[in-house]
């Protein structure tokens, strides 16, 4: 919340039961405000055409149309909408899938352990929730190895470079640590490596820490 005013989240999922488990975690809390609670992909469409959130929450399961294209409207139209996926598919290709359409954090259903209201505040703060067995699965396609000869990257020229600073936080994080136990190694705050981490997503031109860390080891950052 800044300023006192509360960020806006909005609901898309369609089984009545999950949406009302998870509406009331967000409603629990002063800092947080939900607006709407859609059961279709194009009911949201429409909806946050009038009106986006600051969050979106998005199942991929939609009876009318793929949560992915829910999610790439909200990217292309709505770049300050942060994408939070909560779904019951964790397989690679979903997960994959959902982080190129712009999806910010993916959580799997049958994983939440805590508040979904603290993924909310945590994904807006510029953090990347994601259920640990997603984690595991995502780093382990980043460290699978080669089947053929890797081509040296091509540089990119219309991106700005990382900083020395940016590059540490980044390989600190692909190591594992928490943003918490991050600033810490490197002697800064929360907030700075929050803020670090909002630029180095602008330079590498991605939407969460774990693309972040993708493109940072595709260039050979890491």
């Amino acid at each position: 919340m800044s300023g006192g005013v509360a960020l806006t989240v909005a609901i898309v999922e369609d089984d009545d039961e999950t949406a009302k488990r998870i509406a009331a975690s967000i409603t629990a809390r002063p800092e947080l405000a939900l607006i709407a609670c859609y059961a279709t992909g194009k009911a949201a469409i429409a909806g946050i055409s009038g009106r986006a959130p600051d969050v979106l929450l998005v199942d991929l399961g939609l009876p009318d149309i793929p949560g992915l294209d829910v999610i790439r409207h909200a990217a292309q139209h709505y770049p300050d909408c942060d994408v939070l996926v909560i779904s019951i598919f964790g397989d690679e290709e979903h997960v994959l899938a959902a982080l190129q359409a712009g999806a910010r954090g993916y959580l799997l259903k049958g994983a939440l352990t805590r508040d979904i209201a603290l993924d909310v505040q945590e994904l807006r703060n510029g953090g990347s929730p994601l259920s640990p067995i997603i984690a595991r699965r995502v780093l382990a396609r980043l460290h699978a190895p080669a089947t053929g000869p890797v081509p040296e990257p091509a540089p990119d020229k219309t991106t700005e470079e990382l900083t020395a600073r940016e590059i540490d936080i980044l390989r600190t994080i692909a190591r594992g640590f928490s943003y918490a136990e991050t600033a810490a190694l490197l002697k800064i705050s929360v907030q700075t490596v929050h803020t670090h981490l909002k630029r180095i997503y602008r330079k590498l031109a991605v939407h969460s820490k774990t693309e972040a860390i993708f493109e940072a080891d595709q260039r050979r950052l890491l």
